[in-house]
């Protein structure tokens, strides 16, 4: 008995010694913390479902509003406002691509009031070592695509996030570290004003 005790010791060492198995984030932890976030900002670099990359500058301000700005040589303005998403194409002499913010899954986290625990809003949630997946969807018309939220877990914050459009095409976007609690000027959101500011 004495031999099989010292024989399991170096077993109970190495048991000891390995990392505790991840644990995911709860649904209440992670919507608390989206609904924390009233503005932020960051840099992004976001990756195609061809493949090809880009990188700018985002800003947030819930609820509702995003305004993604692409480095040269793209140039492209992406805003979202007033419950409108407009693209802005500085090639174009037409007036933005406009749909409405709540077609797609990227409303989910600018609602003025973020609950994943709501049913069938969340389709997966798992763990990854020191991160959170979340994949989420608009409950009541799934067609509109899926997000999916990568957080990290010590600290909580978002890191990125994969977006499924109703097509099956992926766009992930990747943060740095998220700048809170900014101040930012209502017009840098404002679709008309920044159609205004391009006709002039």
């Amino acid at each position: 008995m004495k031999t099989l005790r010292l024989a399991l010791l170096p077993l109970l060492w190495l048991a000891l010694a390995l990392p505790a198995s991840a644990e995911k984030l709860p649904l209440s932890v992670l919507s608390n913390y989206l609904n924390g976030i009233r503005t932020a900002e960051t840099t992004f670099t976001q990756i195609n479902s061809d493949g090809s990359r880009s990188s700018g500058k985002l800003y947030i301000k819930r609820p509702g509003r995003v305004r993604f700005e692409y480095d040269p040589p793209d140039r492209t303005l992406v805003l979202a406002g007033g419950g409108q998403v407009a693209i802005f194409d500085p090639k174009s002499n037409q007036p933005p691509e406009q749909y409405p913010l709540k077609k797609t899954p990227l409303n989910l986290i600018l609602a003025n009031k973020v609950d994943l625990g709501r049913a069938r809003m969340v389709v997966g949630h798992e763990d990854a070592g020191d991160r959170t997946i979340v994949i989420a969807q608009d409950p009541e018309n799934p067609e509109y695509g899926t997000i999916q939220l990568v957080f990290s877990n010590d600290p909580v914050e978002l890191r990125e996030w994969v977006i499924t459009d109703e097509a099956g095409g992926q766009t992930r976007v990747v943060l740095d570290d998220l700048k809170m609690g900014g101040d930012f000027s209502t017009f840098l959101f404002n679709i008309t004003y920044e159609t205004q500011q391009r006709t002039r």
